[in-house]
C-alpha cells in the first residue's frame, strides 16, 4: 500500500480512536476542510467544529480507496454510535505524510431511505 494510502486511512483510524495526538500530526498546518456544510474551514475551525463528532463515530468500512497523483479518493460506510449508519465520499489531498486538504461528499443512509428502483421525496 501507498505512503498516501497509508496516511488516509490513518486519518480514518485516529478519528474513530478519538486520538487527538495521532490527528494532530497527521493534518498540515495549513490544512483546509471543505464539506456541503463547511466552506474550506482552517486547522482551528475543523477541529472546534468537526472534531468533536468523533465522539459518536464507531467505525469506517472502507468500500473505494483509490490514489491519483497528491490525492485519495476514499467512499466508506460509516457507523455512528446508536446504529446510525451512511455512506460518504472524501477526496484527501496529501502533501508527505500530512493531510492538507478534505472535500466531503454527502452520501446517504444505509439502509437507503428511498425502495429500490424509487425516489423520495426530500
Amino acid at each position: 500500500m501507498s505512503s498516501k494510502l497509508e496516511t488516509a486511512k490513518a486519518v480514518f483510524e485516529a478519528y474513530v480512536a478519538k486520538d487527538r495526538a495521532a490527528i494532530d500530526r497527521l493534518l498540515a498546518e495549513d490544512f483546509h476542510f471543505t464539506s456541503p456544510l463547511d466552506n474550506a474551514l482552517d486547522r482551528r475551525a475543523y477541529f472546534e467544529i468537526c472534531w468533536p463528532n468523533s465522539q459518536s463515530t464507531e467505525r469506517f468500512d472502507f468500500k473505494y480507496l483509490s490514489e491519483s497523483d497528491d490525492r485519495v479518493f476514499v467512499t466508506y460506510e460509516a457507523q455512528s454510535r446508536g446504529g446510525r449508519r451512511f455512506r460518504n465520499t472524501e477526496v484527501l489531498t496529501i502533501r508527505g505524510e500530512q493531510v492538507v486538504a478534505v472535500e466531503v461528499y454527502f452520501g446517504w443512509n444505509v439502509p437507503h431511505d428511498a425502495p429500490i428502483g424509487k425516489h423520495r421525496d426530500p
